[in-house]
């Protein structure tokens, strides 16, 4: 299954924003970053498994640490990372 946004399905990697869709809209994004926002976040848990690395950015690391919160109660195995603000994601090419 492909994420929303860019076409991560070939990568190992996966920078989540759980901000909410307006924010995402109206706030700005990092291009290389899906939009999984946070009241929806616990659907999309089983397929973040996939992932090898799971980073996870908001407007200021709040919300994104609820999201790691969430993955680590959900047993999650892989490298988990909260980036803190959007702002901060460094887009590789």
């Amino acid at each position: 299954m492909k994420t929303n946004n860019n076409d991560t399905s070939d990568k190992k990697e996966i920078i989540v924003d759980v901000r909410t869709k307006d924010e995402w809209i109206n706030d700005g994004h990092s291009d290389c970053s899906v939009n999984y926002p946070l009241d929806q976040f616990d659907n999309k848990i089983e397929e973040l498994k996939k992932y090898e690395k799971v980073t996870l950015v908001c407007r200021s690391g709040a919300r994104a640490g609820v999201a790691k919160s969430k993955l680590i109660s959900a047993g999650f195995k892989n490298k988990v990372e909260n980036l803190g603000a959007w702002q901060n994601v460094a887009c590789r090419n």
